[in-house]
């Protein structure tokens, strides 16, 4: 596993004390390894089509669920398992595969690029595995080659996390971060955020930034402000325009 080093605060001098330090930059990206992954009822079917690659028919599959459920995860897995290509849809290129193929955000690739990619494996006999937010027939495509590809193609979705599943990816990705965090604290953050992995991994960005920023360890009342704080911003995105004032003269024409 590669563990991402946590830089140190920078000491201040005694004549220049503050009560907040500023945090530093630091990149964060997960790490996806077959240790990390945890199985679970919302990805047992997909685990099962990932280990009957020969059955797949076409020689393709999809998976697709909402941001942040573990399809990109499960694309890494299976890449190290058949030594694959892992590709980012919207770069696609056009390139003649040697490898098997995995397609992240292929819901988003252009169409040609795409249909371009899938009739190439096809003739190189290698399978493709792609993902994306909605099954493949309900993709926005023009192209009446690639749609009827798409609707062809087996798809697998993966079910919304159980209690057990968001507990373990919860401490995983604080345990990425090098994150020391009370279980009470955990406890609070599970409580109140919504039942998604996106909001944790977004409440696990904001709660770093905050206890870098404090130069202590996180606490129940920085986890308080980081539930606050993702409520005022979904609020925020879903409120509705202010009505436009009344004229308080009429308007000359």
């Amino acid at each position: 596993m590669a563990w991402h080093a946590r830089l140190p605060y920078l000491e201040t001098p005694p004549q220049m004390t503050h009560p907040h330090q500023l945090p530093l930059p630091f990149p964060h990206s997960p790490a996806y390894v077959v240790v990390d992954f945890q199985s679970a009822p919302s990805n047992a079917e997909a685990l099962a089509w990932l280990d009957r690659t020969p059955d797949w028919p076409q020689r393709r599959l999809a998976l697709w669920g909402p941001g942040g459920c573990g399809k990109t995860h499960l694309l890494h897995l299976w890449s190290e398992r058949v030594s694959a290509e892992l590709l980012s849809g919207p770069a696609l290129r056009l390139a003649p595969p040697e490898h098997p193929l995995a397609i992240d955000d292929a819901d988003t690739a252009p169409e040609r690029m795409l249909l371009h990619t899938l009739n190439a494996a096809a003739e190189a006999g290698l399978p493709v595995l792609l993902a994306g937010r909605d099954p493949p027939a309900r993709w926005p495509v023009r192209l009446p080659d690639l749609a009827s590809r798409l609707r062809a193609i087996i798809s697998v979705q993966i079910q919304p996390a159980d209690d057990e599943l968001l507990r373990c990816l919860l401490a995983r990705l604080l345990a990425d971060r090098q994150m020391q965090v009370s279980e009470p604290v955990q406890q609070y953050l599970r409580s109140h955020l919504p039942r998604t992995p996106d909001a944790m991994r977004e409440a696990v960005a904001r709660l770093d930034r905050a206890a870098l920023g404090a130069g202590r360890p996180a606490t129940k009342a920085m986890a308080t402000q980081v539930v606050a704080g993702m409520t005022d911003s979904k609020n925020e995105d879903f409120a509705e325009p202010p009505p436009p004032p009344s004229p308080s003269t009429p308007r000359l024409l």
